[in-house]
């Protein structure tokens, strides 16, 4: 099988397409976060803060200009993101355990009983 022909069949698995379009979503979903973070969140924190713009927050050592407001305002998405996923695998572990067992196969006689049985019928003979 040559490698091109091994790549589409792997390409076109339903994992790897189900994959695909997590990560897509998934990166759209961040930006929604990091919009909201930068866009509402940090404003009116900054406002309770005194005015504070943490996108501006930076500290220079050197020649390095540390950007930390930048990376509090990371954190926050992280947090954000992390918090909708942990509900979402909460909910989809709820789901899963409310579904309804399959009922059970009735179960057959054991070994000892079949014997037992064609004991008895040999003795009737």
């Amino acid at each position: 099988m040559g490698f091109i022909s091994e790549f589409k069949e792997f390409a076109m698995k339903g994992n790897v397409m189900d994959m695909a379009v997590g990560v897509i979503i998934g990166g759209a979903f961040g930006k929604i976060v990091t919009s909201l973070v930068d866009d509402m969140l940090m404003p009116v924190i900054g406002m309770l803060t005194g005015g504070v713009n943490f996108a501006d927050l930076a500290v220079t050592i050197g020649e390095a200009n540390v950007k930390y407001g930048a990376f509090i305002q990371n954190v926050i998405d992280f947090l954000i993101i992390a918090f909708c996923i942990f509900c979402m695998v909460k909910t989809m572990n709820k789901v899963k355990k409310e579904e309804p067992a399959a009922p059970e196969a009735p179960a057959g006689p054991t070994q000892e009983e079949l014997l037992a049985e064609i004991r008895d019928l040999l003795k009737k003979k």
